[in-house]
């Protein structure tokens, strides 16, 4: 109930005084005394109905005169009061004589009443102007940390393409001077590995529209897959997306990324960077997203795409509307795990943003249901020659490496590359993801052998078990053919093999334990490794805890 006692004089008073001075129509100028019956009924009101007459600290302030806008507040106040009494079924609490001075007063106070909510409107419709319009710079933090237990081994020693049994990062490529073949080594089994990556990505927004994001990583694995891996193959089959350095050296932190991205209007926006993640925007499918679907780095992605993982350049990204969008970018080669002296060309003055290697790519995505997306890719690939060879890790679509076809160094190469990704969600439990990709890469041999091009094929079908066992999880099991050799091997020193043809199965469960920690199992079987038919079946089992927040 309020207090309708209080001492008159005080200073609040006379700041009460001083706003009742300044009045705006002659009817502000009858004030509204104790002794009228209006203030005794409205006092009734407040006493019976417990609704506060509008002051700060609570009270009534019955013992003095008011002016018509502070009666009025305090009538407006009980009405809302009695009002959302009636509304929650408490009618029958209001008596038929309340009702009736309400309805007096509302009459005798209709002028003020209505002044005032209309003065409340405008403060409202002010205020949603300036939320609207104002925005203060905001960065938020989120991040992934994963560990990595994984094994890998195989029933004989495993042929590989190399000069030399080394590091699988140290294997260099060679043509036997006799016999013109690609040099085979053959590999053991490696030992267990324990390994982890940590990604911090900060996005900030002057606008509330726009993104800046820079992304932060560090890492020490290195997949006991890339044991049995020919040159030019790290970090490809059998290998885990998340289980890698993430820059050129273990434990080092390095910048994965940064890129900014703004409307330019409701339908297209920009993004630009000196470091932009080609994975983000192309390419992408509901069940192969490497944190919770199929996760090896022949599955996440397609693995003819792309010559350029991370880049500098811009990117367009048009809602032609509901159902259809379009992607179209380039980037020229910047990436994180690339030593800066010999790749990285957009940052070379010698090379640039279009001299060194580069990718020019567009994606159609058509989205004929609510649980279907189809999406449809073409990049046109530059590709800088490394030490006379065209191949990884910056040659997509060939993986391996390639020379003249005679041990003889090659020119810069062309590629142009094809792809189709599509992801059903056929019901709410089960779903159906696959790709296909088709590329050709020009080789140019700086000998006088004449030119020739590479022909390339990789295709996927998978099947999803969304929340298997508890809401959340994803289990998925796919059939990845990741690089088919269709014509040019001649000019492979590494990644053509004997002419067979590789082929992988994988299975991965993600399963959230709670909101920020998951548990990820996954299992690789590769056959025919490294395109040679006559190489043992290889297993490769993962268990991966991940961490976000």
């Amino acid at each position: 109930m309020a207090d309708i006692s209080s001492e008159t004089g005080t200073a609040d008073d006379l700041s009460i005084q001083e706003d009742a001075a300044q009045v705006t129509s002659v009817s502000q100028l009858s004030d509204v005394r104790p002794t009228d019956w209006a203030f005794g009924a409205l006092q009734s009101l407040v006493e019976r109905y417990g609704c506060i007459a509008g002051y700060p600290d609570g009270t009534f302030r019955g013992n003095r005169a008011m002016t018509r806008y502070e009666f009025a507040a305090g009538l407006n106040a009980c009405l809302d009061q009695i009002t959302k009494q009636i509304g929650v079924g408490k009618d029958n609490f209001v008596s038929r004589e309340d009702l009736a001075a309400l309805q007096k007063l509302q009459e005798e106070f209709a002028a003020e009443l209505a002044t005032l909510r209309g003065r409340v409107d405008a403060l409202e419709a002010r205020t949603a102007e300036l939320e609207a319009n104002q925005f203060s710079t905001t960065t938020k933090l989120n991040g992934f940390a994963w560990f990595n237990l994984t094994g890998a081994f195989a029933g004989d020693r495993v042929r590989v393409e190399a000069t030399r049994n080394v590091a699988p990062l140290d294997r260099a490529a060679g043509r036997d001077p006799v016999t013109n073949r690609p040099i085979v080594q053959r590999v053991d089994d490696p030992e267990i590995t324990f390994s982890q990556l940590v990604w911090l990505t900060l996005t900030t927004s002057f606008t509330g529209k726009d993104q800046l994001i820079t992304q932060l990583a560090v890492g020490n694995g290195n997949s006991p897959a890339n044991q049995f891996t020919s040159a030019g193959l790290f970090n490809t089959f059998g290998t885990p997306f998340l289980d890698q350095t993430a820059g050129g050296n273990a434990n080092e932190v390095i910048l994965r990324e940064l890129s900014y991205r703004f409307p330019v209007s409701d339908r297209l926006q920009l993004v630009v960077g000196p470091r932009i993640n080609f994975y983000r925007y192309f390419d992408n499918n509901n069940f192969n997203f490497f944190v919770n679907g199929a996760s090896s780095f022949n599955s996440n992605n397609s693995p003819l795409l792309t010559a350029t993982k991370r880049g500098a350049g811009a990117l367009a990204l048009w809602d032609i509307s509901r159902r259809l969008k379009l992607s179209v970018g380039y980037l020229g080669e910047s990436m994180e795990f690339l030593p800066t002296s010999v790749f990285n060309s957009a940052s070379n003055p010698s090379q640039g943003l279009f001299g060194g290697t580069n990718t020019t790519t567009a994606e159609l995505t058509f989205s004929p249901s609510d649980r279907a997306n189809l999406r449809f890719l073409y990049s046109r690939s530059n590709i800088q020659q490394i030490d006379g060879l065209i191949g990884a890790p910056n040659g997509k679509p060939i993986n391996g490496l390639a020379d003249d076809g005679f041990g003889g160094a090659v020119g810069d190469a062309t590629a142009n590359t094809f792809g189709f990704n599509f992801d059903w969600s056929v019901t709410r439990r089960f779903g159906l993801f696959g790709r296909y990709g088709y590329g050709e890469t020009n080789i140019f041999p700086r000998t006088n052998r004449p030119d020739g091009k590479v022909k390339t094929q990789s295709y996927q079908l998978g099947v999803a078990f969304p929340d298997l066992i508890k809401k959340g999880a994803l289990f998925t099991v796919s059939f990845v053919v990741p690089f088919d050799i269709t014509g040019g091997r001649r000019f492979l020193v590494s990644g053509g093999g004997n002419g067979g043809k590789q082929y992988e199965i994988e299975a991965t469960y993600y399963l959230p334990i709670t909101d920020h920690v998951s548990i990820v199992p996954a299992f690789y079987m590769i056959g025919n490794a490294n395109n040679f038919d006559n190489n043992p079946t290889i297993f490769v089992g993962n268990l991966r805890t991940q961490f976000s927040f």
